[in-house]
């Protein structure tokens, strides 16, 4: 490898995924500026490529996922094919997928195959269930796994109907948490040289996040379920109607609210045996988010916050798209990049969240065509231009 001015400048990335856990995973390693060639059905290339939203034939799903990229477009089914990722494994630091388990073993193109290639090469796959136990070969999309992982059982009013969560959240957390594992992976191999296979679940990423809901239920025996916005181990904790709308206050401890009940000109609340305590609070918080809400009802919420931000108490309006997408501080943060298709033109999408001291993540530039850098590719893995003009004419590129 060699190392440059972006933190994975000189990493090289050999992508087989699709869809979203696996390109988002890819799509962080692309930011932090590691070489990514995505490696595409022929004719079709990613589903992605066919998701709305669409404009002018291109998907912007898929130009999210997928910046900072390079595409080669294979008939993996071709022995052809199978051969040029070889020669691609030879090059690379690091291959993903995201098929389901045996797949890739199936088309010749597993972690022992192309270890065989490159005995240093890190390998990681995503699956809904991971490569063993009994849910192993079961397809999942993220909306499966936010069911069985655990996350509808928790989100929703209380009573009410399960909800998954807007965003796909575990396919992302899948992603984030395969990205951490590689750059892992690479450290360790530095010292010693070894590479290694990496399996990450999207039912494990899920499970791993639910914060206190598990250790209630083993620690005290107590199920949680589902609450609507509030929290499970504080008061007030919720979103509350205001003139306007609504507005979230977060208070966690005594400090917080006792400065809540300065503002809202109720210090009598500390007095009140029921609320004296955190953990009385939420028991109680029934009854205290009644009062609450009889306070923030009579205040628009850009008042509720401006009283609340002085105070010093977490608080916050709840932001639209359309909102976000102007908004100030996101500006500031580098979050709204605009990356400028060649098809559909300048678009705005989510910035990366990383913030360095010393390197830099300035690099956003539009997802590829379908197979767009199928010759530069060719050419980098030493393929002469009769190779791959025969390669070509048999529709194997």
């Amino acid at each position: 490898m060699t190392y440059g001015k972006r933190p994975l400048e000189g990493v090289r990335v050999l992508d087989f995924t699709r869809v979203y856990s696996g390109p988002y995973c890819t799509m962080m390693l692309a930011d932090l500026g590691a070489e990514v060639i995505k490696v595409e059905k022929n004719g079709t290339g990613d589903d992605t490529r066919a998701f709305m939203p669409m404009k002018d034939g291109e998907s912007g799903y898929y130009l999210y996922l997928n910046r900072n990229k390079k595409s080669i477009a294979l008939d993996m089914k071709k022995k052809e094919s199978v051969e040029i990722v070889y020669r691609l494994a030879e090059w690379a630091d690091v291959a993903v997928e995201n098929f389901s388990p045996g797949v890739a073993e199936r088309l010749g193109i597993g972690y022992d195959d192309l270890k065989k290639k490159n005995p240093a090469i890190i390998y990681g796959s995503i699956s809904g269930f991971g490569q063993n136990g009994p849910y192993r070969c079961k397809p999942a999309y993220d909306v499966v796994c936010q069911a069985m992982g655990g996350f509808m059982s928790l989100t929703g009013e209380a009573g009410g109907k399960p909800y998954k969560l807007g965003p796909s959240i575990v396919d992302a957390s899948a992603g984030i948490h395969m990205a951490f594992a590689i750059v892992s992976a690479l450290f360790y191999r530095e010292k010693t040289g070894v590479g290694q296979f990496i399996d990450i679940g999207m039912m494990d990423t899920a499970f791993s996040t639910l914060e206190n809901f598990v250790v209630t239920k083993t620690l005290t025996g107590v199920t949680p379920t589902r609450n609507g916005n509030a929290n499970l181990g504080s008061a007030p904790f919720n979103s509350y109607r205001t003139r306007d709308g609504y507005v979230t206050i977060a208070v966690a401890n005594n400090s917080l609210f006792d400065k809540l009940t300065t503002v809202m000109d109720r210090r009598d609340l500390l007095q009140d045996e029921r609320l004296d305590q955190n953990y009385k609070r939420k028991m109680n918080e029934d009854i205290l988010d009644v009062i609450i809400e009889e306070w923030t009802q009579n205040y628009t919420t850009k008042e509720i916050c401006d009283m609340l931000d002085a105070a010093g108490v977490p608080v916050g309006p709840i932001l639209g798209i359309d909102e976000l997408i102007s908004d100030p501080h996101l500006k500031e943060r580098e979050m709204l990049v605009e990356i400028d298709s060649p098809v559909v033109g300048k678009v705005i999408y989510p910035g990366n969240p990383i913030k360095y001291s010393e390197t830099k993540v300035d690099r956003f530039e539009s997802a590829p065509g379908l197979g767009e850098n199928t010759k530069e590719i060719l050419a980098v893995c030493g393929y002469e231009n009769r190779e791959i003009e025969e390669l070509m004419s048999k529709g194997i590129i």
